[in-house]
């Protein structure tokens, strides 16, 4: 099944050569930017010096610290009359970056987004039910415009509001949403205490998931609390928004779209390239972005790529699981812990419930960690023999994972905070 067959199982050599013809054309117009004029002019970069896609090594990398430096227009390459819409980080962790787009970006924006959800069976006929914020934040806007180019009838229903969300996916039949896993874990919550099986008492059959990270296990579970299949999503506003990767049916990792970006592995620390396979920082290459390209943009985002070919035929190379976010990574006595690590664990023991919060202090000049779990409700209402097995089993799960051992604490359903957007999972009051 596939929106655009001839590019997506394009041979690899001709989709080679499509992006050095492409990263060429791109490295031109990313010269009109103030930015990257003075960069290749400091390290003394030509854009006919780029012979080979090997050549791209020999640039040098972009970070969110340099769009900060330059907000806003300092990466913009075509006049501002051209520019139809910005959006933009919030700036909750220092300066706002802004990211530019043309009519022509956003046109191949709807188009990258229709090709992924088309890939996992969204068509003309389903009901798209939106249920990620609108605004400054792409994921709203970049599947609205993706399912409207299917011809799909859409709902922008937006974030939050549960009971409604529900209502609607009654009254419109929805058979397609887009929504972030941790709300998705939340909403189940809420149709049970509506007495409603989503199951039974909605035409639910897919679930695109993303904008944050999550194991196999939670997508498992929104499998089967919906009886949908759900794909997961990745994006990131610097490369457009959502669109970047996706899943195919196979669910054997995310095709990410070389007609439109190179993607790099590199060792965050070293900031060596590394082969595919072997996991480490993804290094982003704009080759269709017009308002604003963007030159070796580090993702911080940590996974793999994969090149074997897919059983589904597309020639495009897969990125595994977003493992986290090189930020996002801390350390416990000496050891490096990754938040999907705690979520894979908990997610596959059946007597976890749908929401668990990690708070690191230090007491005595000891780090510790705490896991507050909640659990299913039948835990507080048998022997307290029962209560402390499962703390034990659950102490004992992540341990294994994380090789510190944690404390637990066993809490009933609803006692911890939700938030309808993304999930707050850790809070560190070591440095408080």
């Amino acid at each position: 099944m596939y929106w655009e067959k001839e590019i997506e199982t394009l041979p690899v050599k001709e989709l080679r050569r499509l992006q050095l013809g492409r990263l060429k054309k791109t490295l031109r117009q990313a010269e009109k930017s103030f930015a990257y004029a003075k960069i290749f002019k400091t390290h003394r970069i030509s854009p006919e010096k780029i012979k080979t896609l090997d050549d791209l090594k020999r640039l040098p990398f972009t970070t969110k610290e340099d769009l900060r430096k330059h907000f806003p227009y300092g990466y913009v390459t075509v006049p501002k009359e051209k520019i139809v819409r910005v959006h933009s980080s919030s700036g909750t962790t220092g300066q706002a970056t802004a990211v530019f787009h043309t009519p022509k970006d956003l046109e191949g924006w709807a188009n990258l987004v229709a090709r992924c959800m088309y890939m996992v069976g969204v068509h003309k006929g389903d009901v798209f039910q939106n249920m990620v914020g609108y605004g400054l934040f792409t994921g709203g806007l970049g599947f609205q415009y993706g399912a409207e180019r299917l011809g799909a009838l859409t709902i922008p229903s937006g974030s939050g509001n549960s009971k409604r969300q529900i209502g609607l996916m009654k009254d419109f039949e929805t058979t397609v949403i887009h929504i972030i896993p941790s709300y998705a874990l939340h909403l189940w919550k809420v149709f049970e205490e509506m007495g409603l099986d989503p199951k039974r008492e909605t035409k639910l059959r897919i679930a695109l998931i993303g904008a944050e990270p999550h194991s196999d296990a939670t997508r498992q579970r929104i499998e089967e609390m919906y009886g949908v299949e759900a794909f997961n999503s990745y994006g990131l506003s610097e490369m457009n928004g959502p669109g970047v990767a996706f899943e195919c049916p196979e669910k054997s990792g995310m095709h990410f779209w070389e007609d439109h970006f190179i993607v790099e592995v590199i060792d965050p620390k070293t900031q060596k390239v590394l082969p595919d396979g072997e996991e480490g920082e993804l290094v982003y290459t704009t080759l269709t972005r017009e308002a604003m390209p963007l030159i070796r943009y580090r993702s911080k985002d940590l996974a793999s790529v994969f090149s074997e070919p897919c059983r589904c035929g597309r020639t495009h190379r897969r990125i595994s699981r977003i493992k986290g976010r090189s930020d996002d990574m801390f350390i416990l006595k000496g050891v490096n812990i990754f938040p999907l690590q705690i979520d894979t664990t908990l997610m596959n023991i059946a007597a976890v419930g749908t929401n668990y919060l990690v708070i690191l202090e230090r007491e005595d000049f000891q780090d510790q960690m705490i896991v507050r779990v909640e659990v299913r409700p039948e835990f507080f209402k048998g022997e307290l023999r029962q209560l402390e097995n499962l703390r034990r089993q659950i102490t004992e799960a992540l341990k294994s994972e994380l090789l510190v051992t944690p404390k637990v604490e066993l809490v009933e359903p609803d006692t911890l905070p939700q938030s309808e957007g993304k999930a707050v999972r850790v809070i560190d009051r070591r440095e408080m």
